[in-house]
């Protein structure tokens, strides 16, 4: 089967956490604009009386928090600066390589501040189990949005989505071919995985792709843990976090990660793959989210218009991240044609786990992570 396009969306991203930090003193913030639209309130960019409203209403605020978006994950950098620069709002990056869990940590020990984050990018069980922190929002191409990928009122809509797989240099190691190859010798003190799979998106679902290739299924995540357990006794699993600068320095030559991240890793090291197993295909897509406590309430609903916008899309496909709205701009060709004809190619049959699932998975690595790879 190829799914290269036919993305769905996944309950495979991360574990359910509570968010246990005590939260700040909260104040009241006047989130009324000089219109007099109450911008924490707006559904739609009509509330404000249109686009141009909006923009004048984000002008003024004239900030926007965003948080664990490192440059290099999906474009973010360019999409940030592009952002910034078309609006003339400056864009306040807090924790670049946070996990979806601290996203939500943060929100509470900043609510009622300045400083909390005005939207979030989430992995899916982290946003179902916070939903009531989202404030409902429509963008101007909701219509396009298949009703799959978004909450029926806006609190969250499905953005960019990727393949689970292993990115290795190989200068260093061998070709993979499967999960399996990284447990040979050749791989010895060289495996590393992005995150900690009970708070991070991009881990869970490395889990989740091991456990399917050894035996398990979305009902059950044991045999990846197991399979962890091995690598880690075997002396291949690296207990470091990858990011590109790991990867460029050879620290981590080899990655589970997610494939638009092994893409961007591919611009800089020259001898660096990326294969999703065939044996193990897992897809999904990340959440998107406005704080209901936004501080920057205008500006966070124009960072969503233009996020959903052609050209955001477009800079999403830019750094190999596959836009929720791409079938519908290829139908309409506002597409970046080069850049959707070069996505990879991919075979075998999707891992779909159902929210239900998810939370099992979850909650078994949340009592047997930690202790097989201790």
């Amino acid at each position: 089967m190829n799914t290269r396009k036919a993305l769905v969306s996944l309950a495979a991203m991360a574990t359910l956490l509570s968010a246990a930090a005590c939260a700040a003193p909260e104040e009241e913030n006047d989130t009324t604009t000089e219109s007099g639209v109450d911008a924490a309130a707006a559904t739609s960019a009509e509330d404000f009386g249109g686009m141009e409203e909006l923009i004048k209403a984000a002008q003024d605020e004239g900030e926007l928090n965003v948080i664990a978006l490192p440059p290099d994950w999906a474009n973010y950098g360019e999409i940030i600066e592009t952002f910034s620069e078309k609006y003339d709002i400056e864009v306040n990056s807090a924790q670049p390589d946070a996990a979806s869990q601290d996203e939500i940590n943060a929100a509470n020990d900043l609510a009622g501040t300045d400083r909390a984050p005005d939207v979030f990018d989430l992995g899916q069980s982290v946003a179902l189990a916070n939903t009531d922190m989202f404030a409902p929002y429509q963008v101007e191409t909701w219509d396009d949005i298949p009703d799959e990928f978004k909450d029926p009122e806006g609190a969250w809509v499905n953005d960019y989505g990727g393949y689970m797989s292993i990115g290795y240099d190989s200068s260093v190691v061998p070709d993979v071919t499967s999960v399996q190859d990284l447990l040979k010798p050749e791989f010895k003190g060289k495996v590393a995985l992005n995150g900690d799979p009970t708070q991070a998106g991009a881990a869970f679902s490395g889990v989740m792709m091991a456990a399917i290739a050894n035996g398990g299924s979305a009902d059950d995540i044991a045999p990846g843990v197991d399979f962890f357990a091995e690598l880690k006794q075997a002396g291949n699993f690296l207990t470091v976090d990858p990011d590109s600068t790991t990867i460029e320095q050879g620290t981590t030559p080899v990655v589970i990660d997610w494939d638009y991240l092994g893409a961007a890793a591919a611009a800089n090291v020259d001898t660096w793959k990326t294969v999703v197993p065939e044996e193990a295909v897992v897809a999904g897509y990340y959440f998107q989210a406005i704080n209901a406590d936004a501080p920057h309430p205008a500006a966070a609903r124009l960072w969503q218009e233009f996020l959903y916008s052609d050209e955001g899309q477009n800079l999403w496909l830019k750094g190999g991240a596959r836009p929720v709205r791409g079938d519908a701009m290829a139908e309409a060709g506002t597409i970046d044609e080069e850049l959707w004809g070069a996505l990879p190619e991919v075979t075998g049959e999707p891992v779909i786990p159902t929210d239900e699932q998810t939370v099992t998975a979850g909650e078994y690595l949340a009592s047997n992570w930690s202790k097989a790879i201790r």
